[in-house]
């Protein structure tokens, strides 16, 4: 067995199959190296502790089809719903390719400051935007991608706006940078229809710069953008293989020095140039982890360049949580975390789906509120993203989400903003349930069906809060922790107010603290703020 100290130190001196280049871009110098003994250093800051609650902008050019996530890699799937939306829509892959799509992406009526504004007032304290998808395509100026909203599609330096935008309303801005893997995520663009007319005719995925004379893309090379210019990973078939190869491991053709520097390169730029506090990867521990020290030296940059700033990697070893930050995904672990970390989820689907529109399919307000309490009674922060379509706007049912959950953290956000976890996280069914993590998490079903039986706790240095997870009908709720004579508490409660409504009635028994509540004062949750 491999101890702690053992294993860091075989991290550190392990050799890379794919190093990385820093001939066009320097990593900065400092107090830390890309060693994991280094970079354990480096303590999640304060300001991100207290933030408690961020909003992410998680938009791009596969908005456009309004077919959902990962609409670039399924509209090349055969018998997909992207798939066939792709066709009827718009054409078949193997003449119109997700090249052909970003020219569409207009952003025409995109408002970076207003939106911003809003998410602020939804209790935002941290604003992320999406830098480039598996899809390629980066979404600023970008000095190594020509394949960029600067060039094709909106002709604007998107991450520019939202950056301003951010600026001006005073919050910290983050990243994700998701391209690393687009090697093996196009992959399907190499294949062809089995079946029907079309059966046997490539696909677009192997195209060439020489492809493009007399087309709207001349000039440009596809193989810069869908990176296919490789031999497919064993299985490459299977749909699902990807996500066993998610760590590069299982058969995945592994990149070339080239493809990896340019992500590194890329990255290096957006963070030079934007100054994020934080950055995130869709990746197993950082980019290119295992194979490349390029992932490891992006960490290093930022947190030389910014020592207030945030990385964000999944599925983390305990040590690699002291070094870089945890986010689980649609998910929570049911315990109290030491580390800081963070949850990562959304309303809807990661890109706008008009299908999950049209069905009624987001998750509600009240769905978002249940799981930040959770989240933060753990000691995490809550990422929501609120899908926009591609003109860049949200939709009627999502505007209405939005002002519920304003109307909620207007008057309930000192019981988030600024607490720590108490004692215990919580108490109620969903509490006790032995609620496992399923890989980069996606169990956040498990969660559902919350009420007035589950409560949860955090604390400020001058109160204790208390958030049962619905209204009792009868009015009564009893918090079965904070019984008299309970461990948790050294003194007795000596008051408690209602947020929204004020001083109310309780009694500490034997059994519990026993409230007694008013009608509902909100949508949502009542939180309790105990004098103790």
């Amino acid at each position: 067995m491999i101890t702690a100290c053992a294993w860091l130190t075989f991290a550190t001196a392990q050799s890379y199959k794919v190093p990385v280049s820093e001939a066009h871009e320097k990593m900065q110098t400092g107090k830390y190296e890309p060693t994991w003994e280094s970079l354990r250093q480096h303590e999640t800051p304060t300001w991100f502790r207290d933030a408690k609650f961020g909003i992410w902008a998680h938009w791009g050019p596969q908005c456009v089809e309004g077919s959902g996530d990962w609409m670039a890699r399924e509209m090349y799937m055969e018998g997909t719903k992207a798939y066939e939306y792709h066709k009827t829509h718009y054409g078949h892959p193997s003449e119109v390719g997700f090249k052909d799509i970003l020219p569409l992406f207009k952003a025409e009526n995109w408002n970076p400051e207003a939106l911003v504004e809003k998410y602020k007032r939804c209790g935002a304290q941290y604003f992320f935007v999406l830098g480039n998808h598996h899809d390629n395509f980066d979404l600023w100026d970008s000095k190594y991608q020509r394949w960029n909203s600067m060039n094709i599609g909106p002709k604007k330096d998107i991450l520019d706006g939202w950056a301003r935008a951010a600026k001006k309303a005073g919050l910290p801005l983050g990243i994700s940078f998701h391209a690393d893997h687009a090697w093996t995520w196009y992959e399907p663009a190499q294949r062809y229809d089995q079946l029907g007319p079309k059966a046997g005719i490539y696909y677009d995925g192997k195209l060439t710069k020489a492809d493009g004379k007399g087309k709207w893309w001349e000039g440009y090379d596809p193989q810069e953008l869908y990176a296919q210019n490789h031999e497919p990973s064993d299985f490459t078939w299977n749909n699902g293989q990807i996500h066993k190869q998610w760590d590069w491991t299982n058969g995945a053709t592994l990149p070339t020095q080239e493809y990896v520097t340019n992500f590194y390169d890329r990255t290096l730029d957006a963070i030079n140039r934007y100054q994020p506090d934080l950055i995130y990867f869709d990746v197993t521990v950082l980019p290119f982890y295992g194979i490349s020290d390029a992932g490891m030296k992006i960490a290093t940059h930022l947190y030389n360049k910014n020592p207030r700033s945030v990385v964000f990697g999944k599925i983390l070893s305990d040590e690699q949580r002291e070094a870089i930050t945890w986010d689980v995904e649609r998910g929570a672990p049911n315990e109290i975390i030491n580390e800081p970390w963070q949850t990562c989820n959304c309303i809807g689907g990661w890109h706008y789906n008009t299908e999950i529109y049209e069905k009624g399919q987001y998750k509600s307000a009240e769905t978002v509120v249940k799981q930040l309490v959770d989240i933060v009674s753990k000691n995490g922060n809550l990422l929501l993203s609120i899908p926009l379509r591609a003109d860049g706007t949200y939709d009627e049912k999502e505007a209405l989400i939005l002002d519920d959950l304003e109307a909620w953290m207007t008057v309930n956000g000192e019981s988030i903003f600024g607490t720590r976890p108490w004692k215990i996280f919580g108490e109620g069914p969903i509490a006790e349930k032995a609620i496992q993590l399923n890989a980069q998490g996606f169990n956040d079903g498990q969660y559902s069906g919350m009420n007035y039986l589950d409560v949860r706790f955090n604390q400020s240095k001058k109160y204790l809060y208390a958030t049962a997870m619905g209204w009792p009908e009868d009015g009564r709720l009893t918090i079965k922790s904070l019984a008299k004579g309970n461990l948790h508490l050294k003194k007795a409660i000596t008051s408690v107010w209602l947020l929204g409504y004020g001083k109310v009635k309780a009694q500490q028994t034997a059994e519990g603290l026993i409230v007694s509540l008013p009608k509902p004062t909100n949508k949502i949750a009542p939180v309790l703020r105990i004098t103790k």
